[in-house]
């Protein structure tokens, strides 16, 4: 009988796992599956199936436009992200200090901050900035890839102090008794063995900003316009297979980067 109850349990169990995964993976599968419509109003079921939605893609200025911006955004914010949370995460794990946690805790801010109201928030500092300063920061390419750098920073100094609370700091002691110095410790020893949180964090900041909406819409100029900004605005005048196309192809960029990535680092190791 109660092997009939723990039976009974393990199959309610992975039912309902089963149930959550579909349900996560249920807006992804219809995406998909629209963007191969051959109809231009969608509806159910299809009339036939076509390719020419991704070939609308090319056509649209905007959305070519708004991949390249989107693209270079995220890696320049990708970038600049690295080189400040790397360092500061090493200060957070390795130095005790008053206001450690304090710290801590205020860069993973922007991960519980509201996108609305950060973007408000960044689009007010950037005038009070620019009327200071009278440099043209307000709709510039620097002040969004300012703006993103501020929503990668938290993934980089979580996942990169995950990595250094597994390291054992005695290895990099016994480094620099051996005669190295506190910059060959960390290229040598400390790098390579945080490699896996470096390169998680990076992927999840760059996802992150390549499908950041809320800030950007703050942010952005007169004749700049990011991905998915362009989404929206196509939105608010046409529905057709075309976003969905668009879509697709963020999915299998991500993806491809997640697999790419996976393949050189176990990102399981960290994530």
């Amino acid at each position: 009988m109660m092997a009939d109850g723990r039976f009974a349990g393990r199959v309610a169990l992975h039912g309902v796992a089963y149930l959550t995964l579909g349900f996560i993976l249920m807006p992804l599968v219809f995406v998909t599956w629209l963007a191969f419509f051959a109809q231009e109003i969608p509806s159910f079921p299809p009339e036939g199936y076509s390719l020419k939605w991704f070939g609308a893609i090319a056509n649209n200025r905007n959305f070519v436009t708004g991949l390249w911006t989107s693209m270079q955004v995220a890696i320049a914010a990708t970038m600049i992200g690295l080189v400040l949370a790397v360092p500061a995460s090493l200060i957070l794990a390795r130095r005790q200090f008053t206001g450690n946690a304090a710290m801590s805790q205020f860069l993973l801010l922007p991960l519980v901050v509201p996108g609305v109201v950060m973007g408000t928030a960044i689009y007010v500092f950037q005038i009070e900035t620019e009327i200071a300063t009278g440099l043209p920061i307000l709709g510039s390419l620097g002040g969004l890839i300012a703006g993103h750098t501020l929503i990668v920073i938290p993934w980089t100094v979580r996942l990169v102090t995950a990595s250094l609370a597994g390291l054992d700091p005695a290895a990099e002691e016994a480094a620099q008794s051996l005669g190295a110095n506190h910059w060959t410790t960390f290229f040598r020893v400390t790098l390579p063995a945080i490699r896996p949180g470096v390169v998680a964090g990076a992927l999840f900041g760059f996802v992150t900003s390549f499908g950041n909406l809320e800030m950007s819409l703050f942010l952005v100029g007169p004749g700049r316009i990011t991905l998915p900004i362009a989404i929206l605005q196509y939105l608010e005048w046409k529905i057709d297979p075309t976003v969905a196309a668009v879509s697709v192809l963020q999915i299998l960029l991500i993806a491809g980067a997640m697999i790419i990535t996976d393949r050189y680092v176990k990102l399981a190791r960290v994530v």
